[in-house]
């Protein structure tokens, strides 16, 4: 069978380790022939949107890529853009399967439109917003959402088999916004490549050499972007230097917002270890490595990584992301507050009884439903059976 997966509703850049880029994956393990329709913008080596000049061509994990132009002005900004030959396009790859990634956007009604003159098309969408990234003012609830996306989203309503929230959160949000009926809308987890997760265990011998930590250290993991609106990095590390323990060794990832360089700098000691940016498989070595991963901030894809790697966790507490709480795995965190961190690390480093459930918890056999290879198969699993 060939499924082609559509996403418009933002850059979608080869070789990271989004929903967009592993889905096809393995979906073309699962022995799908695998297309993408995507636009021609993606994100460059220095963190900023660029266009590339690409159109057709074959990316590394050998799917097909279709890159097109927007209609009219090219400019990503515009909220209602639409693209060159999606119809068309469909009509060229003759797909059985079509994976739309997202509804907020106004080519979902060639979409439907290809699947009313093509009935034997198997349509499933899914949606990646709820109210922390959406709908945040009055605009965009009432009148983005409630009736333009509700338009678009009720067009593929039609002729969707399911719609899938990536997070309990947005499965609500599907509901509330778009009016879409529960029992026609389902959580399908993000996660983590397999191929990475079992890479990164050979690799935990050479992380510890290079930043000289012994088999003694108990190691924290952290980080993500480090800026005004997730800050609570800094109450970690404050935790961290409170706890006053040498064998405890707290190694903090990502970038740092330049007016909270001086603060993060002055907490940086020999047990807090700034390793800077990293990319998507280094990052699962580090998490390989680790003994606990704490994310006191907002939500990122890292905290389903890190489930699938059996790694216990601390993370901060939102309505609608409990899902990665596996079976006591996890401890959450309900304040920004030092005193908070510090009580939840104290608790794991020196409560053996708390620590053992946490990471038996963590390596049990739930972890995998957050590999790719599982989700590719549930994403799709009404026409493989």
């Amino acid at each position: 069978m060939k499924i082609v997966h559509i996403c418009l509703t933002g850059p979608v850049t080869d070789g990271l380790s989004y929903q967009d880029n592993l889905l096809p994956k393995y979906h073309k393990r699962l022995g799908m022939e695998v297309s993408f329709v995507a636009s021609k913008w993606i994100w460059g080596s220095n963190g900023k949107l660029c266009k590339t000049s690409d159109s057709d061509y074959i990316n590394s994990d050998g799917i097909k890529m279709i890159r097109l132009d927007i209609e009219g002005k090219d400019q990503l900004s515009r909220k209602f853009k639409r693209f060159k030959g999606v119809y068309q396009t469909l009509c060229q790859e003759k797909p059985d399967v079509i994976f739309c990634h997202g509804v907020c956007f106004l080519d979902s009604l060639e979409i439907a439109r290809y699947c009313k003159n093509h009935k034997q098309v198997k349509l499933y969408v899914d949606n990646h917003s709820d109210f922390s990234n959406s709908a945040t003012n009055w605009h965009s609830k009432y009148i983005l959402h409630k009736i333009i996306w509700r338009y678009t989203a009720h067009a593929l309503d039609k002729y969707a088999i399911r719609f899938y929230g990536v997070l309990p959160a947005r499965v609500d949000f599907l509901v509330d916004m778009y009016g879409i009926s529960r029992d026609r809308c389902e959580l399908l987890v993000m996660g983590a490549d397999d191929d990475l997760v079992y890479a990164a265990c050979d690799k935990i011998r050479n992380v510890k050499d290079e930043l000289r930590i012994s088999d003694n250290d108990f190691v924290i993991l952290t980080g993500g972007k480090i800026d005004s609106a997730k800050y609570q990095t800094l109450l970690l590390m404050e935790a961290i230097n409170r706890l006053d323990e040498k064998h405890i060794k707290l190694l903090v990832f990502g970038s740092v917002e330049d007016k909270l360089k001086e603060k993060f700098n002055s907490l940086l000691s020999d047990r807090i270890i700034y390793i800077g940016w990293h990319n998507s498989e280094e990052l699962y070595s580090y998490i390989a490595a680790s003994d606990l991963v704490v994310y006191p901030g907002r939500h990122s894809v890292l905290w389903e990584q890190t489930v699938a790697q059996g790694k216990p966790m601390i993370v901060k507490y939102w309505d609608g992301t409990s899902h990665v709480d596996i079976g006591g795995n996890v401890q959450f965190l309900y304040y920004d507050s030092v005193d908070e961190i510090y009580n939840k690390l104290e608790a794991f480093i020196y409560d053996s009884d708390m620590k053992k459930m946490m990471m038996e918890a963590a390596l049990g056999s739930k972890k995998d439903t957050f590999l790719y290879s599982r989700i590719a198969y549930q994403s799709i699993r009404d026409v493989i059976i």
